[in-house]
């Protein structure tokens, strides 16, 4: 059976049954409203489980000594949303396991749900180490909504209720209160005493920049606050998988190389959200058209590349640029040009640094719709075909 949001197929539904029936527990990462509680309860109704959403004071009490009540469900998919809100119980979980395992229940005891990723990671990984596997549910993906939904979707982003709004301006509104939930209640519940107008502001830095070099000192003087201070905002926004923080290529290649990561809100409706862009035609006419789309075509990207593939970008002080470096589990390297254009071209400094990190396969993702070569062995493609080079590893 097929997971629909809306009318649409979500591929990590396919990946989570998977990994159920391989691994005693599965964590799906993932930000807030991205779709992970409504995958889960699906999941849930096919087979017999029971769900608690440990953000409820009364489905915390349920887990007040864990395994009195968790003994009981031995046979059931326990699925437990939010559960960084009770790291406590990463330790209860595993005798849990290790007891069902010799009860002859191996796979598909827990399904966890979470919205903080280093928290969780660090939690489980010291309790759960060989018991459990790792998702991360992206937004709606293009293969899911097909490639003629590309400008909605890049528009909208990918948060479920802004791109199946009924216009443009109510998935807006959405998008708003999705920044003022977070700002007011999640990320205070979190325990950072951080004024929400401040974070407000400096998402909001974060966006006008979007695809740039990590400027600690500006955003610092913009904001009046420490770089030490600005370091904690992202960090928080990074583990809450809002930004992505993309480092620098570190091979030694004998060049001065860029050693600041470049900076992207991940969801693209999220950044025209702070930039108050609302149709596609003022998107278009924004300064912030391309690191927009740049951000946009690398988490799809990223979302389609298999399991374990590293990501970087690569800068040198002389000119030497490429927009995405993708390091692959065979050891491929990918050299990846991203560009707003429908007249594909790539600078000097694309040739020199994929020269540089000696990449396997040359890429340039542009706004066309065909697959045309553009010098030697570098191809230009349009996103929908990228993802499909990538799936098909």
């Amino acid at each position: 059976m097929e997971y629909l949001q809306g009318m649409y197929t979500r591929q990590t539904y396919q990946l989570v049954q998977s990994a159920l029936a391989n691994q005693a527990a599965v964590v799906l990462l993932g930000p807030r409203q991205v779709g992970k509680t409504t995958l889960a309860l699906e999941i849930a109704s096919e087979q017999p489980s029971v769900y608690l959403d440990l953000e409820r004071d009364a489905d915390r009490q349920i887990l007040t000594e864990p395994d009195l009540y968790l003994d009981e469900q031995v046979g059931k998919l326990v699925i437990l949303d939010e559960v960084q809100q009770m790291p406590d119980l990463f330790k209860s979980l595993r005798g849990q396991i290790d007891q069902r395992r010799r009860a002859g229940f191996r796979t598909g005891q827990f399904l966890l749900l979470g919205s903080a990723s280093n928290v969780l990671l660090q939690q489980s990984a010291e309790s759960l180490a060989g018991r459990v596997r790792y998702i991360e549910m992206p937004p709606l993906q293009l293969t899911e909504v097909g490639a003629d939904q590309l400008l909605a979707l890049w528009l909208r982003g990918g948060f479920p209720d802004s791109f199946l709004a009924a216009n443009d301006q109510a998935s807006m509104e959405w998008r708003l209160d999705f920044l003022r939930t977070y700002l007011e209640r999640d990320i205070p519940a979190l325990g950072p005493r951080i004024p929400a107008a401040t974070l407000r502001r400096f998402w909001s830095m974060l966006a006008h920049v979007q695809g740039g070099l990590l400027n600690a000192a500006a955003l610092a003087e913009g904001l009046g606050v420490s770089g030490q201070t600005i370091g904690r905002y992202l960090d928080l926004l990074v583990d809450l998988m809002l930004v992505r923080r993309l480092q620098p290529w570190h091979e030694n290649v004998g060049k001065r190389l860029v050693k600041s990561p470049k900076v992207y809100v991940r969801d693209s409706g999220i950044v025209h959200a702070l930039l108050s862009l609302g149709s596609t035609e003022s998107l278009l006419g924004h300064p912030a058209v391309g690191g927009s789309w740049e951000g946009f075509c690398i988490e799809t990207l990223l979302a389609a590349a298999p399991v374990g593939t590293e990501s970087f970008f690569y800068r040198t002080s002389a000119g030497a640029e490429l927009d995405l470096v993708l390091r692959l589990p065979g050891g491929d390297i990918w050299a990846v040009e991203i560009k707003r254009t429908t007249a594909p071209k790539v600078s000097r400094g694309f040739h020199t640094g994929a020269e540089d990190v000696k990449a396997n396969r040359k890429l340039l993702i542009y706004a066309g719709n065909r697959d045309v070569p553009v010098a030697g062995d570098i191809r230009a493609i349009p996103l929908e075909q990228g993802i499909g080079l990538l799936r098909a590893l």
